[in-house]
């Protein structure tokens, strides 16, 4: 019998398997709270009777991730880790400290379908969706490992959120709930490469949840060349659905847009992006592109970044360049899963 996972699971969804179960529900905030604080086995839920915890091993389990490699920068202590999952696949996440406190950045799949020809997370290829258990359980394991405490988390690690949309809508409903990790919405950040019926459906439910849009580029040929899911999705499309989503939740939406030297990071791109996103409610987010392996992608210099940023300013845009985290131990993610992969026989 495969054993519930119950990471996977709501406070509802608990008392329905302890009632049927023959067990009493009011012990699902326990459990629930129990596995928020981090808990890998039933013996660490004290407050449980010890009868209990033997049943619930009969039919269930807390944990299926595992630490299998961590690197630790010496710039910023910025760590990434590489997570075994219980059926042998592998993800990761990174942990980054700011001023206001730490940042987890997670993954919602196993691999990446959307083939973007500068990031890492589409190469080693697509396995399968990561449940809303799975996701939560890198924050979980982060905080047991570090010791830090998760106040905000992006959802920008390996995969497009979107794809696998019910899973990543429950986790943020788990990770947000009180009784749980109690992260608040308007910490989270979901980052799509611009699936316009996911940005429509996210508009509606009635989030304080952060949107963040891949764009990487000012116009469609250009998207198209670099982003394979730019031939489906037009910038103009995406660009209406972010009005409908701003008009609905009244949220700022975030561009992020790499900087691909002598690709996408001339002043005439910067005053076509300017153009397009003129009068919406956005920031944009530079960020100088990762250097991936086999991949010939340079990032932009520095006075090109620099120059970049002070045409989106002037033109009313407002923009910031994202601080560097982690350079020395290649924190984009996808890189280290990678580099795992192909070490194996």
């Amino acid at each position: 019998m495969e054993l519930k996972y119950l990471p996977d699971m709501d406070i509802q969804e608990l008392e329905a398997l302890l009632k049927e179960t023959g067990q009493q529900k009011f012990r699902a905030k326990q459990i629930f709270s129990w596995i928020a604080r981090g808990a890998k086995n039933f013996d660490e839920m004290t407050d449980l009777s010890k009868q209990l915890r033997q049943d619930l091993r009969l039919y269930a389990r807390v944990s299926g991730l595992e630490v299998r490699r961590k690197l630790v920068s010496s710039i910023d202590g910025t760590a990434k880790y590489l997570f075994e999952l219980l059926d042998g696949n592998m993800i990761e996440s990174v942990l980054m400290e700011y001023q206001h406190g730490f940042t987890a950045c997670i993954s919602s799949q196993i691999g990446c379908k959307m083939g973007c020809s500068f990031c890492a997370s589409t190469i080693a290829g697509f396995r399968r969706d990561l449940t809303a258990g799975e996701m939560l359980e890198q924050i979980l394991a982060i905080q047991r490992d570090s010791g830090a405490r998760v106040g905000n988390v992006v959802i920008m690690g390996i995969g497009e959120p979107f794809d696998n949309y019910d899973n990543v809508l429950k986790f943020l409903r788990l990770a947000n709930n009180p009784e749980g990790l109690n992260i608040g919405s308007r910490h989270m950040t979901v980052s799509t490469c611009g699936l316009v019926p996911g940005i429509l459906r996210f508009s509606e439910e009635n989030l304080q949840v952060n949107l963040a849009i891949s764009l990487h580029a000012p116009n469609d040929s250009m998207r198209s060349a670099i982003m394979p899911i730019g031939s489906k999705y037009s910038i103009d499309k995406i660009i209406e659905a972010c009005k409908i989503y701003t008009r609905k939740t009244n949220r700022r939406i975030t561009f992020e847009y790499a900087l691909i030297e002598g690709v996408n990071d001339s002043p005439e791109n910067a005053g076509e992006l300017a153009l397009r996103l003129k009068g919406l409610l956005c920031h944009v987010n530079l960020i100088p592109v990762n250097t991936v392996k086999g991949v010939g992608y340079r990032q932009s210099d520095r006075r090109h970044v620099e120059e970049f940023e002070k045409l989106l300013l002037r033109k009313g845009i407002e923009t910031t360049v994202r601080r560097e985290l982690g350079a020395d131990i290649n924190a984009a993610c996808g890189q280290l899963r990678r580099s795992e992969m192909s070490e194996e026989p």
